[in-house]
């Protein structure tokens, strides 16, 4: 991992600020220079929350362009619709299949966008239901670490390094589901 940028989105509550804290852990124990920029919108309100995460051997700005995002991981499937100009030519999406509507989608206001097809036709898409995973592996705020999971996985990085940040950033009373559902997410 020389440079990477990556973009985490979702919704406040998910868990988008402890997979960027273990984003951030990994790059550093691999003595990486690691910058995290966190942007909460009404995230105590459900609202979106994104998070940059940039990764080399000397970073000097937490922002993630636009254009210039080589992942954009998404806890929800309108947030990576949202995220999807962030994303550079080659870049790969992984968002979880988990739909949180929005008050203008639940008031009969508007439909839920086919987020899923719009996102496929103009970018590589790994979609995987996290929510389902996590409820497996015993905690379903566990979502976060299925995503890192996911995400490890086309990253040529130690499993064991991943899990070393994880140990370091997830509470001890949750850490044993966490580790499951980061495997699950692996498995993927």
């Amino acid at each position: 991992m020389d440079n990477l940028n990556a973009v985490i989105v979702g919704v406040g509550g998910q868990g988008t600020l402890l997979a960027s804290r273990v984003l951030g852990r990994v790059a550093l124990n691999l003595k990486k220079d690691v910058k995290v920029s966190e942007v909460h919108g009404m995230s105590q309100r459900g609202g979106s929350v994104t998070t940059y995460v940039r990764i080399g051997e000397k970073v000097y700005s937490p922002v993630v362009e636009q254009r210039s995002a080589d992942y954009i991981l998404a806890f929800e499937e309108l947030e990576a619709l949202r995220a999807a100009p962030y994303l550079k030519e080659n870049g790969e999406i992984i968002v979880n299949t988990q739909k949180i509507a929005p008050l203008s989608v639940t008031t009969g206001a508007q439909e839920y966008p086919k987020t899923l097809e719009t996102l496929k036709e103009n970018a590589d898409v790994t979609a995987i239901d996290a929510l389902t995973l996590a409820r497996q592996a015993g905690n379903e705020r566990a979502v976060n670490t299925v995503l890192l999971g996911a995400f490890a996985k086309k990253l040529e990085i130690d499993e064991d390094i991943w899990r070393e940040a994880i140990r370091e950033c997830v509470p001890e009373k949750y850490l044993k589901a966490n580790e499951k559902a980061f495997d699950l997410g692996y498995a993927s």
